[in-house]
Order: C-alpha cells, then structure tokens, then sequence
C-alpha cells in the first residue's frame, strides 16, 4: 500500500481517496505504518482500517481456503456510494496502480461526457486516447452516426477525448 501513498498526488488530482482496510488487528497497521516510515521513508497519509473480518467477508476479501488469509482487492466506488470495478488480487501478485489510475480516469471521462473506452486507453493499438460514442438506439441515429464522427461502422464510432 505504501506506493499508493507515494502515487497520492494523482488520485487527489482524480478527486479519488484512498483507505486501506485489512483484516489485522490495529497494533498491527501502527507497526506496519512505522515500518514503511522507517524502512522506506514513506509516510502512510490515509486511513487503515481494522476490520474484525465482517466487512472482509461481506466483500468477499477473505480468501475461501485460507481461513485468515485475506485477498488483495481494490473496490473503485463512485460518488454516490455504487461500487462500479472490483479488481481482486492472490496474496502472490501485487496492486497496480496505474490500472487503478486509468479505471478511476476513464469512469470520470465516462461520466462527464456519456462515452466509452477501449480497451487499454488512452494508450488503445487503434484508437489511441479517443474515446467510443455509445452505439445508436434507432435507425435514424445510426444513419447519422458515420456523419457526425469517425467510424469503422455505424456501430463503432468514435470522437478526440473530451477535455
């Protein structure tokens, strides 16, 4: 979690915060926090909550074959509280930020401007950082789609991102 705390800067730039949440008593996440502070010169700003396993199991963060073992999971929740991407990560593989970077990004771009994004944008083989039109809902919407924007065919369509 310590590399969240030194990617701080750009979740608050995507108006984004963090929490942590584990399983682990308290006396444990003050000794993990003094750890990282004194190991790695990182100072944990956000809240660690300990979680008697409740909520863990109700996320279902708690590992089925592993009694106290918890899996990694990121849950992206929106404004108005609706969880909208869960990414669940084995004890073995680590967290990746910048996916977490690019799912918060894409949803607030998503959101503002009634669009979709390809896969692996802004960064997509094809359409680079532009962002898809939602498909057409009538004949005469999708008649006028490959007018109004860049299309492969009526059904994919696509725009420059907005800013």
């Amino acid at each position: 979690m310590h590399f969240k705390q030194e990617r701080k800067k750009e979740f608050t730039k995507l108006n984004a915060e963090l929490i942590g949440l584990s399983i682990d008593q308290i006396y444990s996440h003050i000794k993990w926090v003094e750890w990282i502070a004194d190991t790695m010169k990182v100072e944990i700003e956000f809240p660690i909550i300990a979680d008697h396993g409740k909520i863990g199991k109700l996320y279902g963060m708690v590992h089925p074959n592993k009694s106290a073992s918890t899996v990694r999971a990121v849950f992206v929740i929106d404004p108005e509280g609706i969880i909208r991407a869960i990414i669940y990560y084995p004890p073995e593989i680590g967290r990746n930020m910048d996916e977490i970077l690019r799912i918060l990004e894409a949803f607030q771009v998503a959101d503002k401007h009634n669009v979709a994004m390809p896969a692996n944008w802004p960064k997509n083989e094809l359409l680079k950082d532009r962002v898809i039109i939602p498909p057409a809902s009538d004949v005469k919407t999708a008649k006028q789609r490959p007018k109004d924007y860049e299309c492969y065919d009526w059904w994919l369509c696509h725009k420059e991102r907005p800013k």
